[in-house]
Protein backbone atom coordinates (compact mmCIF):
# COMPACT_ATOMS: atom_id res chain seq x y z
CA UNK A 1 0.00 0.00 0.00
CA UNK A 2 2.81 2.43 0.89
CA UNK A 3 5.21 1.19 -1.78
CA UNK A 4 5.86 3.65 -4.59
CA UNK A 5 5.50 2.17 -8.07
CA UNK A 6 8.53 2.57 -10.31
CA UNK A 7 8.75 1.86 -14.03
CA UNK A 8 11.78 -0.24 -14.93
CA UNK A 9 11.81 0.36 -18.69
CA UNK A 10 10.17 2.39 -21.46
CA UNK A 11 7.66 -0.34 -22.28
CA UNK A 12 6.40 -0.49 -18.70
CA UNK A 13 6.22 3.31 -18.56
CA UNK A 14 4.21 3.42 -21.81
CA UNK A 15 1.85 0.71 -20.55
CA UNK A 16 1.31 2.59 -17.27
CA UNK A 17 0.54 5.81 -19.14
CA UNK A 18 -1.90 4.07 -21.51
CA UNK A 19 -3.63 2.43 -18.55
CA UNK A 20 -4.00 5.82 -16.86
CA UNK A 21 -5.43 7.34 -20.06
CA UNK A 22 -7.89 4.44 -20.37
CA UNK A 23 -9.14 4.79 -16.80
CA UNK A 24 -9.37 8.57 -17.11
CA UNK A 25 -11.39 8.20 -20.34
CA UNK A 26 -13.79 5.79 -18.62
CA UNK A 27 -14.03 8.18 -15.67
CA UNK A 28 -14.96 11.07 -18.00
CA UNK A 29 -17.57 8.92 -19.74
CA UNK A 30 -19.14 7.88 -16.45
CA UNK A 31 -19.27 11.44 -15.11
CA UNK A 32 -21.63 12.40 -17.95
CA UNK A 33 -24.19 9.94 -16.59
CA UNK A 34 -24.14 7.18 -13.99
CA UNK A 35 -25.23 4.69 -16.63
CA UNK A 36 -22.80 4.50 -19.58
CA UNK A 37 -25.49 3.25 -21.99
CA UNK A 38 -27.78 6.16 -21.10
CA UNK A 39 -24.88 8.56 -21.67
CA UNK A 40 -24.37 7.18 -25.18
CA UNK A 41 -28.12 7.38 -25.85
CA UNK A 42 -28.14 11.03 -24.81
CA UNK A 43 -25.31 11.73 -27.26
CA UNK A 44 -27.25 10.03 -30.07
CA UNK A 45 -30.43 11.90 -29.16
CA UNK A 46 -28.52 15.18 -29.28
CA UNK A 47 -27.18 14.41 -32.77
CA UNK A 48 -30.61 13.23 -33.94
CA UNK A 49 -32.21 16.44 -32.66
CA UNK A 50 -29.70 18.48 -34.66
CA UNK A 51 -30.64 16.51 -37.78
CA UNK A 52 -34.37 17.05 -37.16
CA UNK A 53 -33.87 20.78 -36.58
CA UNK A 54 -31.92 21.15 -39.80
CA UNK A 55 -34.52 19.15 -41.73
CA UNK A 56 -37.20 21.50 -40.38
CA UNK A 57 -35.14 24.56 -41.35
CA UNK A 58 -34.60 23.29 -44.89
CA UNK A 59 -38.30 22.46 -45.16
CA UNK A 60 -39.22 26.01 -44.09
CA UNK A 61 -36.98 27.61 -46.73
CA UNK A 62 -38.27 25.18 -49.36
CA UNK A 63 -35.09 23.14 -49.87
CA UNK A 64 -36.02 19.45 -49.94
CA UNK A 65 -33.27 18.03 -52.12
CA UNK A 66 -29.53 17.89 -51.60
CA UNK A 67 -27.34 20.48 -53.38
CA UNK A 68 -25.09 17.49 -54.06
CA UNK A 69 -26.39 14.60 -56.12
CA UNK A 70 -26.90 12.07 -53.36
CA UNK A 71 -28.86 11.36 -50.22
CA UNK A 72 -30.24 14.56 -48.65
CA UNK A 73 -30.09 13.30 -45.07
CA UNK A 74 -26.51 12.09 -45.49
CA UNK A 75 -25.62 15.57 -46.73
CA UNK A 76 -27.07 17.08 -43.54
CA UNK A 77 -25.47 14.52 -41.22
CA UNK A 78 -22.04 14.98 -42.82
CA UNK A 79 -21.91 18.55 -41.55
CA UNK A 80 -23.51 17.91 -38.17
CA UNK A 81 -21.26 15.01 -37.12
CA UNK A 82 -18.03 16.84 -38.00
CA UNK A 83 -19.25 20.04 -36.35
CA UNK A 84 -20.31 18.37 -33.10
CA UNK A 85 -17.12 16.32 -32.83
CA UNK A 86 -14.93 19.38 -33.35
CA UNK A 87 -16.65 21.86 -31.02
CA UNK A 88 -17.24 19.32 -28.24
CA UNK A 89 -13.57 18.30 -28.36
CA UNK A 90 -12.55 21.96 -28.09
CA UNK A 91 -14.75 22.41 -25.01
CA UNK A 92 -13.60 19.14 -23.40
CA UNK A 93 -9.89 19.83 -23.83
CA UNK A 94 -10.24 23.49 -22.76
CA UNK A 95 -11.83 22.37 -19.47
CA UNK A 96 -9.91 19.15 -18.97
CA UNK A 97 -7.92 20.06 -15.87
CA UNK A 98 -6.75 22.75 -13.49
CA UNK A 99 -3.87 22.85 -11.03
CA UNK A 100 -6.34 23.57 -8.21
CA UNK A 101 -8.41 20.44 -8.83
CA UNK A 102 -8.06 17.62 -6.33
CA UNK A 103 -7.47 14.85 -8.86
CA UNK A 104 -4.28 16.46 -10.18
CA UNK A 105 -2.65 15.99 -6.76
CA UNK A 106 -2.31 12.22 -7.32
CA UNK A 107 1.25 11.64 -8.45
CA UNK A 108 0.78 9.15 -11.33
CA UNK A 109 -1.68 11.54 -12.93
CA UNK A 110 -0.47 14.45 -15.08
CA UNK A 111 -1.82 17.03 -17.51
CA UNK A 112 -1.21 14.86 -20.60
CA UNK A 113 -3.29 12.02 -19.19
CA UNK A 114 -6.18 14.33 -18.28
CA UNK A 115 -6.14 16.04 -21.69
CA UNK A 116 -5.99 12.70 -23.51
CA UNK A 117 -8.82 11.26 -21.41
CA UNK A 118 -11.07 14.27 -22.09
CA UNK A 119 -10.40 14.19 -25.83
CA UNK A 120 -10.81 10.41 -26.19
CA UNK A 121 -14.09 10.39 -24.28
CA UNK A 122 -15.58 12.83 -26.82
CA UNK A 123 -14.20 10.81 -29.73
CA UNK A 124 -15.68 7.61 -28.32
CA UNK A 125 -19.15 9.10 -27.75
CA UNK A 126 -19.35 10.82 -31.11
CA UNK A 127 -18.00 7.83 -33.05
CA UNK A 128 -20.48 5.43 -31.48
CA UNK A 129 -23.31 7.92 -31.99
CA UNK A 130 -22.36 8.47 -35.65
CA UNK A 131 -22.13 4.74 -36.40
CA UNK A 132 -25.43 3.91 -34.68
CA UNK A 133 -27.39 6.73 -36.36
CA UNK A 134 -26.03 5.89 -39.80
CA UNK A 135 -26.75 2.18 -39.24
CA UNK A 136 -30.34 2.86 -38.17
CA UNK A 137 -30.90 5.08 -41.20
CA UNK A 138 -29.26 2.57 -43.56
CA UNK A 139 -31.11 -0.49 -42.22
CA UNK A 140 -34.46 1.05 -41.36
CA UNK A 141 -35.09 3.82 -43.87
CA UNK A 142 -32.86 4.07 -46.93
CA UNK A 143 -29.66 2.43 -48.07
CA UNK A 144 -26.69 4.78 -48.29
CA UNK A 145 -23.40 4.38 -50.11
CA UNK A 146 -20.21 6.08 -48.95
CA UNK A 147 -17.80 6.70 -51.81
CA UNK A 148 -14.56 6.50 -49.79
CA UNK A 149 -15.12 5.21 -46.22
CA UNK A 150 -11.42 5.30 -45.29
CA UNK A 151 -11.02 8.88 -46.44
CA UNK A 152 -14.21 9.90 -44.63
CA UNK A 153 -12.96 8.25 -41.44
CA UNK A 154 -9.59 9.98 -41.75
CA UNK A 155 -11.31 13.38 -42.09
CA UNK A 156 -13.42 12.53 -39.04
CA UNK A 157 -10.24 11.91 -37.03
CA UNK A 158 -8.64 15.08 -38.42
CA UNK A 159 -11.65 17.09 -37.19
CA UNK A 160 -11.11 15.56 -33.75
CA UNK A 161 -7.38 16.31 -33.82
CA UNK A 162 -8.07 19.88 -34.90
CA UNK A 163 -10.48 20.29 -31.98
CA UNK A 164 -7.81 18.97 -29.58
CA UNK A 165 -5.26 21.52 -30.85
CA UNK A 166 -7.64 24.50 -30.63
CA UNK A 167 -8.79 23.37 -27.18
CA UNK A 168 -5.16 23.20 -26.06
CA UNK A 169 -4.77 26.91 -26.85
CA UNK A 170 -7.84 27.77 -24.76
CA UNK A 171 -6.54 25.50 -21.97
CA UNK A 172 -3.33 27.52 -21.81
CA UNK A 173 -5.31 30.76 -21.50
CA UNK A 174 -7.59 29.38 -18.77
CA UNK A 175 -5.27 29.76 -15.71
CA UNK A 176 -4.53 33.40 -16.60
CA UNK A 177 -8.17 34.38 -17.16
CA UNK A 178 -10.81 31.67 -16.60
CA UNK A 179 -13.71 33.92 -17.58
CA UNK A 180 -12.03 35.04 -20.80
CA UNK A 181 -11.29 31.40 -21.66
CA UNK A 182 -14.92 30.46 -21.09
CA UNK A 183 -16.16 33.35 -23.23
CA UNK A 184 -13.69 32.60 -26.05
CA UNK A 185 -14.58 28.89 -26.06
CA UNK A 186 -18.31 29.66 -26.21
CA UNK A 187 -17.75 32.32 -28.88
CA UNK A 188 -15.74 29.85 -31.00
CA UNK A 189 -18.57 27.31 -30.76
CA UNK A 190 -21.26 29.86 -31.64
CA UNK A 191 -19.33 31.29 -34.59
CA UNK A 192 -18.89 27.80 -36.00
CA UNK A 193 -22.66 27.28 -35.96
CA UNK A 194 -22.65 29.35 -39.14
CA UNK A 195 -18.99 29.68 -40.21
CA UNK A 196 -18.48 25.91 -40.40
CA UNK A 197 -20.36 25.79 -43.70
CA UNK A 198 -22.64 22.90 -42.84
CA UNK A 199 -25.62 24.87 -44.19
CA UNK A 200 -24.33 25.05 -47.76
CA UNK A 201 -21.85 23.69 -50.31
CA UNK A 202 -18.55 25.54 -50.73
CA UNK A 203 -18.52 25.11 -54.53
CA UNK A 204 -21.71 27.19 -54.83
CA UNK A 205 -20.42 30.15 -52.78
CA UNK A 206 -19.80 33.45 -54.63
CA UNK A 207 -16.20 34.60 -54.67
CA UNK A 208 -16.79 37.68 -52.52
CA UNK A 209 -18.33 35.58 -49.69
CA UNK A 210 -15.72 32.80 -49.66
CA UNK A 211 -13.05 34.73 -47.62
CA UNK A 212 -15.53 34.99 -44.73
CA UNK A 213 -15.38 31.19 -44.36
CA UNK A 214 -12.00 30.19 -45.80
CA UNK A 215 -10.15 31.05 -42.55
CA UNK A 216 -12.05 28.35 -40.65
CA UNK A 217 -10.48 24.85 -40.67
CA UNK A 218 -13.89 23.33 -39.91
CA UNK A 219 -15.24 24.82 -43.14
CA UNK A 220 -12.54 22.97 -45.10
CA UNK A 221 -13.05 19.75 -43.13
CA UNK A 222 -16.81 19.58 -43.75
CA UNK A 223 -16.48 20.36 -47.45
CA UNK A 224 -13.66 17.85 -47.94
CA UNK A 225 -15.64 15.25 -45.97
CA UNK A 226 -18.49 15.58 -48.47
CA UNK A 227 -16.00 14.93 -51.25
CA UNK A 228 -15.22 11.54 -49.68
CA UNK A 229 -18.88 10.74 -48.98
CA UNK A 230 -20.37 11.57 -52.40
CA UNK A 231 -18.99 10.27 -55.67
CA UNK A 232 -20.57 13.17 -57.56
CA UNK A 233 -18.93 15.95 -55.55
CA UNK A 234 -15.38 17.23 -55.93
CA UNK A 235 -14.37 20.13 -53.61
CA UNK A 236 -12.72 22.95 -55.57
CA UNK A 237 -12.90 25.87 -53.13
CA UNK A 238 -11.38 24.20 -50.06
CA UNK A 239 -8.05 22.58 -49.22
CA UNK A 240 -7.31 19.25 -47.57
CA UNK A 241 -3.94 20.42 -46.20
CA UNK A 242 -5.11 23.71 -44.68
CA UNK A 243 -6.84 22.17 -41.61
CA UNK A 244 -3.82 19.91 -41.07
CA UNK A 245 -1.30 22.78 -41.06
CA UNK A 246 -3.70 24.91 -39.00
CA UNK A 247 -3.95 22.12 -36.42
CA UNK A 248 -0.17 21.68 -36.23
CA UNK A 249 0.30 25.44 -35.78
CA UNK A 250 -2.39 25.53 -33.06
CA UNK A 251 -0.75 22.53 -31.37
CA UNK A 252 2.64 24.28 -31.23
CA UNK A 253 1.08 27.50 -29.91
CA UNK A 254 -0.95 25.56 -27.34
CA UNK A 255 2.10 23.66 -26.11
CA UNK A 256 4.13 26.87 -25.79
CA UNK A 257 1.36 28.58 -23.81
CA UNK A 258 0.83 25.56 -21.54
CA UNK A 259 4.54 25.03 -20.83
CA UNK A 260 4.95 28.74 -20.05
CA UNK A 261 1.84 28.75 -17.84
CA UNK A 262 3.08 25.79 -15.78
CA UNK A 263 6.20 27.73 -14.82
CA UNK A 264 4.12 30.47 -13.20
CA UNK A 265 0.77 28.85 -12.34
CA UNK A 266 -0.01 28.61 -8.64
CA UNK A 267 -2.83 27.11 -6.61
CA UNK A 268 -3.36 30.55 -5.06
CA UNK A 269 -4.62 31.81 -8.44
CA UNK A 270 -7.88 29.96 -7.85
CA UNK A 271 -8.43 31.57 -4.45
CA UNK A 272 -10.14 34.62 -5.96
CA UNK A 273 -12.24 32.68 -8.49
Amino acid sequence: MFKQRQNRNMFQAAFTTLALIYHQTVYNLRTEHRNAVVGLLLTMVQSALFVVVFLAMYALIGLKTSPIRGDFLLYIMSGIFIFMLHVQTVAAVAGSHSISSGIIKHEPLNAAVLISGAALSVLYRQTIGCIVILSIYHLGFQEITIYDPLGAGALFLLAWFSGCCVGLVFLGIRPWSPQACKVLTTLYQRINMFASGKFFVANTLPGFILPWFAWNPLFHLIDQERGFLFINYSPHRTSLLYPLWFSIAALMIGLLINFTTRKYESISWSATQ
